[in-house]
Formats: structure tokens, sequence, C-alpha cells
């Protein structure tokens, strides 16, 4: 099976973030699991942990410590309300993004 455009991922690498912390708070690794799992097995973990670093810069993640059985306490986000505000429009560009790109691929050329 053809693997993901990497391009493409990096440009909805926030989107697919706050949409999975939004469900459930996570640490680092345990996201890129979930995003493998969905089949985005392209992404290397040195993308998402810059990309969650930022989008706690921004505001729209938080982070606490979690003690962990296996090793070190886990750093864990969480998506906040300016996250939740963030992901609201993110998603409602992602949706009109399908739109343009599927009228474009569907129109018939006159050549």
């Amino acid at each position: 099976m053809p693997g993901h455009d990497p391009q493409m991922l990096k440009g909805v690498l926030a989107l697919l973030l706050l949409q999975l912390l939004e469900r459930e708070d996570a640490y680092g690794y345990a996201v890129v699991v979930r995003l493998r799992e969905a089949g985005i097995t392209e992404l290397a973990e040195g993308s998402v942990y810059p990309a969650l670093t930022r989008m706690q810069q921004a505001g729209w993640l938080e982070s606490y410590l979690e003690a962990s059985g296996s090793g070190p306490a886990r750093k864990y986000y969480r998506i906040t309300d300016a996250g939740r505000a963030e992901l609201t429009e993110r998603r409602a560009a992602w949706g009109r993004l399908q739109q343009t790109v599927r009228t474009v691929l569907e129109t018939k050329g006159s050549s």
C-alpha cells in the first residue's frame, strides 16, 4: 500500500494531534502509536515532539507529568480551550480544502 506524502502530512499534523488529544490526554509516544495505528506509518517521532512543543507554546496544549511504572515520569499533553477553538477552525479549513480539491479533480478539462 502506498504511503502518505510527507508534505501533506506536515500540513495536517496539528489537526491530527489536536483531534487525538481532544479525545484523550496522551504522552508523545502514545500519540505516535495512535497515528501509526490509524495508518500513518511514515510519520517520524522527530516530527511529532516539536509539533507538540509548538502547539503548547501557542497555548493550544498544556502538559503535566505523570508517574510511569516503567521508568521516569511521562509528559502528558491535554488540549486547552484555545486548542479546541483551533481544532474547530482547522476542521472547517480541512473541509473547505477537501471540497476545493474535489472540485478541481472532478472538473473535466476542455482540452
